[in-house]
């Protein structure tokens, strides 16, 4: 398991270069906020994490496999995992944090890729509505 990478991966990085060559700025592995986001960018208040299928679950995708052997200490660990996760994520909505999660397998198809960034990244009516009520 040490050769697994935390931060940097082949995922992140198409992520990170995609999201560059659009013109979005953005702060990597923000130690400060909650589960330490792959991705911050603050402009947009949008935290994203990139997780590997296999680590954290992915429901219903194929790289979400399960070794056959120490099958309970697999259980445990996973287990652990996805609950990291959903406390981390609340924690950033508390945190007033909008949060997105790329998985692995989706980080593979650019057009999945980029409807889904720029759906994150398209500011809803709401949030609109919510600053020029807040201006006046």
């Amino acid at each position: 398991m040490r050769a697994v990478r935390q931060k940097n991966t082949g995922p992140e990085m198409t992520v990170r270069r995609l999201l560059h060559a659009s013109g979005y700025r953005f702060r990597v592995q923000r130690r400060d906020l909650p589960g330490s986001p792959d991705i911050v960018l603050p402009k947009h208040n949008l935290a994203i994490f990139v997780h590997g299928c296999f680590w954290h679950r992915h429901p219903g995708c194929k790289k979400a496999t399960t070794p056959r052997t120490r099958a309970e200490f697999w259980a445990a660990k996973f287990e652990r995992n996805i609950m990291r996760d959903s406390e981390n994520e609340a924690a950033l909505r508390v945190m007033g944090w909008r949060v997105l999660t790329i998985w692995e397998c989706e980080a593979r198809s650019t057009d999945t890729l980029v409807a889904k960034l720029m759906s994150a990244l398209a500011p809803s009516r709401e949030r609109i509505h919510d600053r020029s009520i807040c201006r006046r």
